[in-house]
């Protein structure tokens, strides 16, 4: 099978297409043939060895966790699904190594569930790790209707998720993007705030009395500037600040695979309360574009790699 691999830790320009053995499929997982694969920031911070201290790598390495794809084939007792059923999923398993940057993958079914209709290939590829770091931040905090929350980075592939995942849990949301974002966040629900010095006065002149909780998704002292305007330091969560969050009583987030939750957004895409942003999809040859892209630091909603 073709996949983009690394033979060691390294950059965008590492990544090389080339021919790999078929993944084998152990009890338990299923051999997915891939037709999009999400690109994620951590794709290439472990690439480039961030996670080394945490995680077991093993080379030669094919990025990627998030997947949809068609199942080609169903290990021993796997009966969740079958041959030909759509899926998507957050494929990470105990080591990183059989990444879904390739034309197959076998994928634990603990990891899938089925593919949205109502998504595309690279709609739904672009769900599975961003959708559910923002669903999961979003339990953790304790979400409720009628709450109002403060959502950092909030035209980003988790933010764009996260802000729509409160809204249909009937939250008030305040998002914070650069103004060429704002036009974006209104149209998913959410009340723009540019973030910068001032961003507490921003938001209290929305929110007087201040927000029931804070999602920070961007790190650079998010948690910091959040902490006047929450009620309660326990309702806070990030994914990129976990030292400072923690520091105040809150959460400090790392996603997990969930076939219960994966299957939570699907009926909410199902649903028209998920839609998914694709800001630019690349053919898997190229990746390193697409990492490129991602290094940025810019994009709103997702990248993905069509295979």
């Amino acid at each position: 099978m073709k996949a983009i691999a690394l033979e060691k830790y390294g950059s965008p320009d590492d990544l090389r297409l080339v021919d790999l053995p078929e993944p084998k499929v152990a009890p338990g997982e299923v051999l997915i043939r891939v037709k999009a694969a999400g690109v994620n920031p951590v794709d290439w911070k472990l690439a480039a060895g961030y996670l080394d201290p945490i995680m077991e790598i093993r080379f030669p390495l094919i990025s990627g966790w998030d997947v949809a794809g068609v199942v080609e084939k169903v290990g021993l007792d796997a009966t969740e699904f079958a041959v030909g059923d759509e899926v998507f999923g957050y494929v990470r398993k105990d080591w990183a190594q059989n990444g879904t940057y390739a034309e197959l993958v076998s994928a634990p079914v603990r990891t899938l569930a089925k593919k949205p209709a109502s998504l595309s290939w690279e709609e739904a590829a672009g769900v599975p790790l961003a959708g559910l770091t923002a669903y999961q931040a979003l339990r953790r905090v304790g979400l409720d209707k009628g709450d109002t929350v403060l959502i950092h980075a909030a035209a980003g592939g988790v933010g764009s998720l996260g802000v729509q995942i409160a809204v249909a849990l009937g939250a008030r949301v305040i998002g914070t993007a650069s103004e060429r974002n704002h036009a974006y966040l209104r149209e998913l629900g959410a009340e723009p705030v540019t973030y910068g010095e001032g961003l507490a006065d921003r938001v209290r002149e929305l929110a007087p009395a201040g927000v029931d909780a804070v999602l920070d998704f961007v790190g650079e002292g998010a948690v910091a500037q959040s902490l006047p305007l929450v009620k309660q330091g326990d309702r806070i969560a990030s994914i990129a600040d976990g030292e400072a969050a923690l520091g105040a009583g809150g959460h400090y987030v790392w996603v997990r695979p969930s076939a219960e939750d994966l299957t939570a957004l699907g009926q909410l895409a199902d649903a028209g309360k998920l839609a998914v942003h694709v800001d630019k999809a690349f053919p898997l040859a190229e990746a390193a574009e697409a990492w490129r892209l991602s290094q940025e630091g810019r994009t709103r909603g997702k990248i993905v790699l069509t295979v």
